[in-house]
């Protein structure tokens, strides 16, 4: 029997790359995002391009029915949608702390509690939640984005193990850097030139964020191929790191270097 994938935020980067490769491969495909004419371009006979605003929990419902109307079951869940709010957190009003933790967190919760009725009836399915590497390891001013990456990767963590119960399998994908838009309508900065003291490290951000080098970044093309992985290996296994440079930091940071020297050397690295 063909399978099914759901995939929020699938009008762009590694949303839109993954719904590619899965209907290519053969199966049937739920692309989800707020405006369903972004991608419009990926319907087809085993393509369902619907609405789905995390904000928006009548439509996570609807889009999951939607999907199951189709095509009978959702086999696999892929968590993508997202996005990052950066800035000093004395800065940051509420409402976009409020908006970072209801799209990558309570958002992914709903989409979540809808799939999983579906995949407890056939006793088989699998969650994947898109972390990062920075859901293991933070950079200054990203409090509100790591905050939230650091609670999705608890979250997994502990329900892929009351989810086995069921015969769902929870799996983690952390990505390194990825040539997509993150660091446009995915990404907010907030910050006050009146709070004079963070000032020093907002120039130096926003300056490491402007000349960033991305040419070794990975295609989102690469991040699909470890998301079609983690759907079809049938292992246990949790966590799929996404690009050499993620390997190689994430490598450095749980290795046996302590904890203070790598916190250390970032400090350094960012001028504090």
């Amino acid at each position: 029997m063909t399978k099914t994938i759901l995939i929020t935020g699938a009008s762009s980067g590694i949303g839109k790359a993954t719904a590619r490769l899965f209907a290519e491969r053969g199966w049937n495909v739920v692309a989800t995002m707020r405006n369903p004419e972004d991608g419009s371009e990926l319907e087809g006979d085993n393509t369902l391009v619907t609405r789905l605003d995390l904000l928006d929990a009548e439509s996570i419902a609807a889009a999951v029915s939607a999907g199951q109307d189709r095509f009978g079951t959702i086999d696999v869940l892929l968590n993508n949608a997202g996005f990052g709010a950066y800035g000093p957190l004395e800065a940051t009003p509420m409402d976009t702390i409020r908006r970072q933790f209801e799209v990558n967190f309570f958002g992914l919760i709903e989409a979540t509690q809808a799939a999983l009725p579906g995949m407890r009836a056939k006793k088989s399915g699998t969650i994947i939640n898109i972390s990062s590497v920075g859901g293991r390891m933070t950079y200054p001013l990203g409090t509100l984005y790591h905050s939230s990456k650091w609670a999705v990767e608890g979250l997994s963590e502990a329900l892929h193990y009351e989810l086995r119960l069921i015969g769902v399998r929870v799996k983690i994908v952390e990505p390194g850097g990825v040539k997509t838009d993150f660091g446009g309508r995915s990404f907010v900065f907030t910050s006050d030139p009146k709070l004079k003291e963070y000032q020093p490290m907002v120039d130096t951000m926003t300056g490491v964020m402007e000349n960033m080098d991305t040419s070794g970044h990975q295609e989102p093309e690469e991040v699909a191929e470890i998301i079609w992985t983690a759907a079809t290996d049938g292992t246990d296994q949790l966590r799929y790191i996404s690009g050499n440079g993620a390997v190689e930091l994430l490598g450095r940071r749980y290795s046996s270097e302590q904890d203070e020297a790598f916190v250390a050397g970032l400090r350094e690295n960012f001028g504090l």
